[in-house]
């Protein structure tokens, strides 16, 4: 949802549409509804979200394809319509399923210092030295998402490193870890 969201939301930014100021208030109401069951049980999430959340999407999306029979073709608006309209089951798959989030925001933010520094990583010396830089990288963001320090990780693994036995070498792995 917040890949179409950014759409109108550029789109009003820049230009003060109208029409993208609606879609952004739809959207808006969706991103409410999250708010107040985000802290639930999936089974509980998925009621709330057919109950309030379904309405809204069908209000949205009537009034979406409403606009795309009215609008220019090759306007930015019939562009971000578009997007949406294309994107249309994507974007209602989380009503189904109360695990499944509104967007994938979290999941991008995750990743995101790595996609930044992608063209800088080309760089890397060789292809050897590239692989061993990305072993590295996924070991770090695989010990934060264990909920460790990497630092506090690194040093500890280096340090028991020489001496583990290589039967047991899979304790060290983040999600096996144990902080002393």
């Amino acid at each position: 949802m917040a890949h179409a969201r950014r759409k109108f939301f550029e789109l009003h930014a820049t230009n003060k549409s109208q029409l993208a100021e609606q879609a952004l208030c739809y959207i808006q109401l969706l991103y409410e509804i999250e708010r107040d069951v985000r802290d639930l049980e999936p089974d509980l999430r998925r009621r709330i979200r057919q109950e309030k959340a379904v309405p809204v999407m069908d209000a949205l999306h009537a009034w979406m394809i409403a606009q795309r029979q009215i609008v220019y073709d090759g306007s930015a608006i019939s562009k971000a319509l578009d997007y949406s309209l294309k994107r249309w089951t994507a974007l209602s798959r989380y009503l189904d399923d109360g695990a499944v989030p509104i967007d994938n925001n979290w999941a991008e933010n995750q990743i995101r210092p790595w996609a930044l520094g992608r063209k800088n990583w080309l760089f890397a010396g060789s292809l050897r030295s590239g692989k061993r830089a990305a072993a590295i990288m996924s070991l770090i963001q695989s010990t934060r998402l264990n909920g460790h320090d990497p630092y506090a990780y690194l040093k500890d693994v280096l340090t028991h490193l020489p001496t583990q036995r290589a039967s047991e070498i899979a304790e060290l792995l983040p999600h096996r870890w144990q902080p002393v």
